[in-house]
């Protein structure tokens, strides 16, 4: 482990000296390299299943917190608080997932005089309920996608905002993320039966049964927009196409979207900052939006008051490092840009290399990691928890690395991704590189005609074209 920060950093924090990062995987990593750049010491919260992890290697002090179930580390609030205290942490970093943009353990950080590297615990509090979120964005003049007034408090209730909006519609969890407590129904006795089950599985989840109604966009893009802030100013950093997903989770990302016109652009972005500052935004955070590309429509749907897995395509096309930037304005540093300042430059792809079998029904593959060369070369970045000799764990999600490329044209960058895919070599597990090989080879991928629903059909003809191989070929 390292002993003490970078000597030559080129900025010496005034708050934060020490800052705890309360993740693990490869955003721990990140926010490690962004701390030691910025002169700050890195302490890292590590379960027993990541006592050698690389994030634990890098760290000034790794500070173990409880056994490799999440909820007896990653998810125990008083554990990570006694690593601060432990380490003498003046601020902690949640990363992505786990406590990220829990607005309860964020208020516990403030209460121990603490600094939460994020946004205020209201304003989690607000943004992260959707329902909440939605209001929010009703009042600064967003456009929201047609549905409910808040949460349905009854079945019918609920029946009456679907005769209103029209079928299909949306059953969405007012406190879920990731995908879950999502159902979809296309009549009213499919309503009927989906609603309760909606409920019971948010219940579960998140611990708010709390559900609203949306209308069903069938063929929709998902488009988000980066946001900055410091509590008075707030810029945007563009958008990131992020439609080609399995079961809701994301495969693939790219920046800027290539089905977005110039005034489409401006106008989307334009919102995200309206809405950031309708709250006060302080940090990294991002608004995600469903955008209908047959109307040429955008509505906002959420927002992540953190930072995102995909926040690398991001630094690429405006060359802003967003972790040394949510530090600094955690530090008290206000907004060093104007809107002007950040430019809008080439393209950028992010790859998600997760430990799956992907002809296998995405069955999990943890394991040593018996081979590992990563791609190389003008503008190709590599964000990973991994080293030679590691073994992944099989606790925790499967993601194992981020490939990002950037060059000076999406299909210039299309081509930079191809040839790093096929330099890439990650043995002893099975891995999704495969699928993101075969997937850029498709012309309508290549050509940026997809959707958030393209992706399962897509796998889903790979499959019986494979199995009508198969059966001539015996």
């Amino acid at each position: 482990m390292n002993t003490s920060a970078s000597t030559s950093a080129f900025y010496r924090p005034r708050k934060i000296h020490t800052v705890l990062v309360a993740n693990r995987g490869e955003i721990a990593v990140r926010v490690i390299r962004a701390a030691h750049e910025l002169g700050m010491r890195a302490a890292v919260v590590v379960s027993d299943a990541d006592r050698d992890s690389l994030a634990a290697r890098m760290a000034d002090e790794a500070v173990h917190i409880g056994s490799a179930h999440a909820a007896k580390s990653y998810l125990n609030p008083s554990a990570i608080l006694a690593a601060a205290q432990q380490c003498g942490a003046d601020a902690i970093h949640p990363g992505y997932g786990f406590l990220s943009e829990n607005a309860a353990f964020a208020a516990q950080v403030e209460a121990a005089g603490l600094i939460f590297v994020g946004p205020s615990s209201s304003v989690i509090a607000t943004m992260g309920d959707k329902a909440k979120a939605r209001e929010t964005a009703q009042r600064a003049n967003v456009p929201t996608v047609p549905g409910s007034d808040g949460v349905v408090n009854s079945l019918d209730e609920a029946r009456e905002v679907a005769r209103r909006i029209g079928y299909p519609v949306m059953i969405k969890a007012a406190a879920g993320g990731g995908g879950r407590g999502i159902r979809v129904a296309h009549y009213a006795a499919q309503l009927d039966a989906e609603l309760p089950l909606a409920q019971r599985e948010a219940q579960a989840a998140f611990g708010n049964a709390g559900a609203y109604l949306e209308r069903f966009i069938a063929r929709a893009r998902h488009i988000e927009v980066q946001v900055l802030g410091d509590g008075a100013n707030v810029i945007h950093l563009f958008e990131r196409e992020c439609s080609l997903q399995r079961r809701r989770q994301k495969i693939l990302e790219e920046a800027p979207s290539p089905s977005l016109k110039s005034e489409q652009r401006a106008a989307l972005c334009e919102s995200a900052t309206r809405l950031a500052r309708e709250v006060g935004y302080r940090s990294a955070g991002t608004l995600e939006y469903l955008f209908d590309e047959t109307r040429g429509e955008f509505y906002f749907i959420e927002m992540n008051t953190r930072i995102q897995v995909e926040h690398a395509v991001t630094e690429a096309i405006t060359g802003v490092d967003l972790l040394r930037e949510m530090l600094r304005i955690a530090d008290g540093e206000p907004l060093r840009f104007t809107q002007r300042d950040i430019v809008l430059r080439g393209a950028a792809l992010e790859c998600r290399i997760n430990a799956e079998d992907p002809e296998h029904d995405f069955r999990p593959s943890p394991g040593r990691v018996d081979e590992l060369v990563w791609p190389a070369g003008p503008g190709v970045r590599i964000d990973s928890l991994l080293y030679q000799g590691y073994t992944i764990p099989p606790f925790y999600d499967s993601l194992l690395a981020k490939l990002i490329v950037f060059d000076e044209s999406r299909p210039a960058a299309l081509a930079r991704l191809d040839r790093a895919l096929r330099e890439l070599r990650i043995g002893g597990v099975k891995t999704t590189a495969s699928l993101h090989r075969v997937l850029l080879a498709d012309d309508d991928v290549r050509a940026g005609r997809y959707h958030t629903n393209f992706l399962e059909a897509w796998m889903s003809e790979q499959r019986t074209a494979t199995g009508n191989r198969e059966e001539t070929a015996t």
